[in-house]
């Protein structure tokens, strides 16, 4: 069994060269792997299944290529896109989640996977947030709205999240190492994105914390093409284990 997994694309209209990556990543793998798991903030903001803007076109005709060729494709909630539904999904043979936190078992090793965000137990603030605007009554009153009303709102949500982060600590808007060590006391691993700091955390008793890193454009512009390119930290687990892997785009 052959499992990629990625989180925290952050994808936008406003950005296509991070699309383009995506799309780029799902051409190379390709019949290479037999899973693709999504773990959350896919998109900077998923207004809700009743969005058929144009941009999304390339990305689920890109998606129904890479589903049937056999390949499954899960998606995880992430605290930007959490309004993101199976109605979706299924345009291109995909399944969602509900559960925040899963396990997966790969050669004998037990897997839990998460976003992150249920991890950042110190950031009091967002937890409080996270559990009103989660609220199913909260969600689809959202999604009753105008999709054009839903815009302004992710907007003016986004300027404040922007705005909140700045005023908090790194420490407070990391992982509780409490909250993981009972993430991992019956598994083997924990993987997850959200907080933007890839690495493999490994501890005395053999057990591991891999973080996947968000997909970031570079600063710099091709002076060939006019480009912008781009990178992030990626994972994949096949026969020679867990490693993470930078994807450049």
């Amino acid at each position: 069994m052959r499992q990629l997994f990625i989180a925290d694309l952050h994808l936008s209209p406003k950005h296509p060269r991070l699309v383009r990556g995506f799309l780029d990543l799902l051409a190379h793998y390709q019949s290479h792997v037999n899973q693709l798991y999504i773990l959350g903030d896919w998109f900077e903001a998923w207004l809700g299944d009743d969005d058929h803007s144009q941009w999304l076109d390339d990305i689920v005709h890109a998606l129904q290529v890479f589903s049937n060729d056999g390949t499954e494709i899960f998606f995880m909630h992430g605290n930007r896109d959490f309004a993101l539904g199976q109605q979706f999904m299924s345009r291109f043979g995909g399944q969602l989640i509900t559960k925040e936190r899963i396990t997966i078992e790969n050669a004998g090793q037990r897997i839990v996977l998460e976003h992150g965000d249920a991890l950042c137990t110190d950031d009091i603030s967002y937890q409080r947030f996270k559990k009103i605007i989660r609220n199913p009554l909260i969600i689809n009153s959202l999604l009753y709205l105008p999709l054009s009303l839903r815009r302004k709102v992710a907007q003016q949500a986004r300027q404040k999240s922007k705005a909140s982060h700045q005023r908090k600590s790194a420490y407070i808007m990391d992982v509780n190492e409490q909250a993981v060590a009972r993430a991992l006391v019956s598994n083997d691993i924990l993987l997850h994105g959200h907080t933007h700091r890839p690495a493999i955390h490994e501890y005395s008793n053999g057990k591991k914390r891999v973080v996947l890193g968000d997909w970031r454009e570079s600063e710099a512009t091709d002076s060939t093409t006019g480009s912008t390119n781009g990178s992030a930290m990626i994972a994949l687990l096949n026969e020679q284990g867990l490693q993470l892997i930078e994807w450049k785009f």
